[in-house]
C-alpha cells in the first residue's frame, strides 16, 4: 500500500509540474525575473494576455488593479480584438523578434521599472514594465510603450 501511495505521489507532482499548474503560486523572487517568466509563458503559449479560462494565471502577474482590467478585456471582448489590439509584450501584431534584452529594474520610491529592448522586423523597440510589491510578490502594475501605456488604455475602454 504504500509503495502505490508514494508511486500515486510522484506521479501526481509529475503531471502537475509537466502542466506547470504551480506556476500560479510560486512568486517571481525578483521583478526581472517575473518579467522573464512572462516572455516564457508567451514562447509557450501559456501567455495570461487574451485567455479567459484561468484568472490565477492573470493575478500571477499583474496588480489587482491591472489584471482586473486585462480580466474584463479579454472577457468582455469574446473571442474577439478588445482594448489590447496586438501583441501586448511586443507592441505590435506581427514580429520577428531578435536581440532581446531584459535589463536590471531600477527601483525609486518602492517601485521597480524593467526595460525590455528588442528588434522587430529591424526597428529598435523598449518597453518599459512598471512593477510593485503586492501580495507578498513582485506584480506588474502597468506596461509603458512608446505612444501609450496599457494601464491608461484598459481605464478608458474597459474601466468604465
Amino acid at each position: 500500500m504504500r509503495s502505490l501511495t508514494l508511486l500515486l505521489l510522484v506521479v501526481c507532482h509529475g503531471v502537475c509540474h509537466g502542466l506547470n499548474l504551480h506556476a500560479a503560486d510560486k512568486a517571481a523572487a525578483t521583478p526581472e525575473a517575473l518579467v522573464a517568466e512572462l516572455y516564457k509563458s508567451d514562447k509557450k503559449k501559456a501567455s495570461p494576455f487574451f485567455q479567459t479560462k484561468n484568472r490565477a494565471l492573470v493575478d500571477h502577474y499583474f496588480t489587482k488593479e491591472l489584471g482586473d482590467l486585462i480580466w474584463k478585456d479579454a472577457v468582455g471582448s469574446k473571442g474577439e480584438v478588445g482594448a489590447i489590439d496586438g501583441d501586448p509584450l511586443y507592441d505590435a501584431q506581427d514580429m520577428e523578434i531578435k536581440d532581446l534584452v531584459i535589463h536590471p529594474g531600477k527601483t525609486e520610491d518602492g517601485k521597480t521599472t524593467v526595460l525590455v529592448t528588442f528588434v522587430n522586423f529591424k526597428e529598435k523597440k523598449s518597453i518599459s514594465f512598471h512593477l510593485v510589491q503586492e501580495g507578498g510578490g513582485w506584480k506588474i502594475s502597468d506596461i509603458q510603450y512608446a505612444e501609450w501605456a496599457m494601464l491608461k488604455l484598459l481605464k478608458e475602454s474597459v474601466g468604465k
